[in-house]
Protein backbone atom coordinates (compact mmCIF):
# COMPACT_ATOMS: atom_id res chain seq x y z
CA UNK A 1 0.00 0.00 0.00
CA UNK A 2 1.42 3.92 -0.76
CA UNK A 3 1.68 6.16 1.99
CA UNK A 4 -0.17 9.14 1.04
CA UNK A 5 2.02 12.59 2.08
CA UNK A 6 -0.16 15.54 3.62
CA UNK A 7 -0.16 18.53 1.28
CA UNK A 8 0.62 20.70 4.54
CA UNK A 9 3.89 18.71 4.87
CA UNK A 10 5.40 19.66 1.29
CA UNK A 11 8.29 22.54 1.66
CA UNK A 12 7.68 25.85 0.01
CA UNK A 13 9.29 26.28 -3.43
CA UNK A 14 11.71 28.78 -3.01
CA UNK A 15 12.29 31.35 -5.37
CA UNK A 16 15.63 31.97 -7.32
CA UNK A 17 16.90 34.10 -5.41
CA UNK A 18 16.65 31.96 -2.31
CA UNK A 19 18.03 28.95 -3.86
CA UNK A 20 21.16 31.03 -5.19
CA UNK A 21 21.72 32.79 -1.57
CA UNK A 22 21.34 29.08 0.05
CA UNK A 23 24.02 27.91 -2.28
CA UNK A 24 26.14 30.91 -1.45
CA UNK A 25 26.13 29.82 1.96
CA UNK A 26 26.90 26.29 1.41
CA UNK A 27 29.20 26.52 -0.55
CA UNK A 28 30.87 23.00 -1.45
CA UNK A 29 34.41 22.99 0.80
CA UNK A 30 36.56 22.22 -2.36
CA UNK A 31 35.29 25.09 -3.94
CA UNK A 32 35.66 27.67 -1.00
CA UNK A 33 39.09 26.19 -0.58
CA UNK A 34 40.11 27.19 -4.13
CA UNK A 35 38.53 30.59 -4.67
CA UNK A 36 40.64 31.53 -1.41
CA UNK A 37 43.93 30.34 -2.23
CA UNK A 38 43.06 32.01 -5.69
CA UNK A 39 41.81 35.39 -4.25
CA UNK A 40 45.07 35.69 -1.58
CA UNK A 41 47.23 34.89 -4.59
CA UNK A 42 45.45 37.79 -6.65
CA UNK A 43 45.47 40.21 -3.97
CA UNK A 44 49.03 40.09 -2.96
CA UNK A 45 50.10 40.36 -6.69
CA UNK A 46 47.85 43.12 -7.13
CA UNK A 47 49.27 44.81 -4.50
CA UNK A 48 52.81 44.24 -5.36
CA UNK A 49 51.61 45.60 -9.03
CA UNK A 50 50.20 48.39 -7.54
CA UNK A 51 53.70 49.44 -5.76
CA UNK A 52 55.11 48.85 -8.98
CA UNK A 53 52.74 51.38 -11.16
CA UNK A 54 53.07 54.26 -8.06
CA UNK A 55 56.57 54.05 -8.26
CA UNK A 56 56.62 54.07 -11.60
CA UNK A 57 54.52 57.15 -12.34
CA UNK A 58 56.46 59.24 -9.61
CA UNK A 59 60.07 58.30 -11.19
CA UNK A 60 59.68 57.63 -14.64
CA UNK A 61 63.32 56.84 -15.38
CA UNK A 62 63.46 53.65 -12.98
CA UNK A 63 65.78 51.38 -14.41
CA UNK A 64 64.72 48.63 -16.71
CA UNK A 65 61.97 50.91 -18.12
CA UNK A 66 58.42 50.38 -18.22
CA UNK A 67 57.43 46.89 -17.76
CA UNK A 68 53.73 47.16 -16.44
CA UNK A 69 52.69 44.62 -19.47
CA UNK A 70 54.88 42.68 -18.62
CA UNK A 71 53.73 42.72 -15.01
CA UNK A 72 50.45 42.12 -15.73
CA UNK A 73 51.58 39.27 -17.66
CA UNK A 74 53.26 37.56 -14.99
CA UNK A 75 50.22 38.31 -13.03
CA UNK A 76 48.12 36.25 -14.68
CA UNK A 77 50.18 33.52 -15.57
CA UNK A 78 50.91 33.25 -11.97
CA UNK A 79 47.69 33.64 -10.43
CA UNK A 80 46.56 30.69 -12.44
CA UNK A 81 49.26 28.79 -12.04
CA UNK A 82 49.83 29.24 -8.32
CA UNK A 83 46.07 28.61 -7.82
CA UNK A 84 45.32 25.57 -9.67
CA UNK A 85 48.84 24.24 -8.04
CA UNK A 86 47.61 24.90 -4.47
CA UNK A 87 44.26 24.30 -5.07
CA UNK A 88 45.95 20.55 -6.30
CA UNK A 89 47.34 20.23 -3.10
CA UNK A 90 44.43 21.57 -1.00
CA UNK A 91 41.72 19.61 -2.46
CA UNK A 92 42.22 15.32 -2.62
CA UNK A 93 39.72 13.93 -4.06
CA UNK A 94 36.81 11.60 -2.16
CA UNK A 95 38.36 8.72 -0.81
CA UNK A 96 35.04 6.78 0.61
CA UNK A 97 35.84 4.26 3.15
CA UNK A 98 39.65 4.80 2.46
CA UNK A 99 42.25 6.78 4.31
CA UNK A 100 44.45 7.46 1.48
CA UNK A 101 44.07 11.13 -0.12
CA UNK A 102 44.23 11.15 -3.79
CA UNK A 103 45.26 13.90 -6.07
CA UNK A 104 43.57 14.71 -9.64
CA UNK A 105 44.31 16.59 -12.29
CA UNK A 106 40.29 17.68 -11.67
CA UNK A 107 41.58 19.70 -8.87
CA UNK A 108 43.65 20.91 -10.30
CA UNK A 109 41.18 22.43 -13.16
CA UNK A 110 38.82 23.25 -10.61
CA UNK A 111 41.85 25.76 -9.52
CA UNK A 112 42.15 26.92 -12.84
CA UNK A 113 38.72 28.11 -13.28
CA UNK A 114 38.40 29.61 -9.81
CA UNK A 115 41.65 31.73 -10.73
CA UNK A 116 40.42 33.11 -13.94
CA UNK A 117 37.92 35.26 -13.04
CA UNK A 118 39.45 35.81 -9.79
CA UNK A 119 42.65 37.33 -11.69
CA UNK A 120 40.57 39.87 -13.69
CA UNK A 121 38.01 40.96 -11.23
CA UNK A 122 40.86 41.45 -8.40
CA UNK A 123 43.22 43.63 -11.41
CA UNK A 124 40.25 45.72 -12.30
CA UNK A 125 39.19 46.55 -8.73
CA UNK A 126 42.97 47.48 -8.46
CA UNK A 127 43.28 49.21 -11.06
CA UNK A 128 39.99 50.81 -12.02
CA UNK A 129 39.17 51.51 -8.38
CA UNK A 130 42.12 51.61 -5.95
CA UNK A 131 44.72 53.24 -8.44
CA UNK A 132 42.88 56.80 -8.90
CA UNK A 133 42.80 56.96 -5.05
CA UNK A 134 46.52 56.62 -4.17
CA UNK A 135 47.76 59.13 -6.62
Amino acid sequence: MTERRDPAAVPPRRSWAEVRWRQFRRAPRPVVRAVTVSLTVAVVLAIAYLVYDIALSRDPALPGGDLRTLAIAAYIVLVLGIGSLVTYLVVPQPTGSGTVARRSGWSAALGFFAAVPIAYLVMVVAVQMIRPFLG
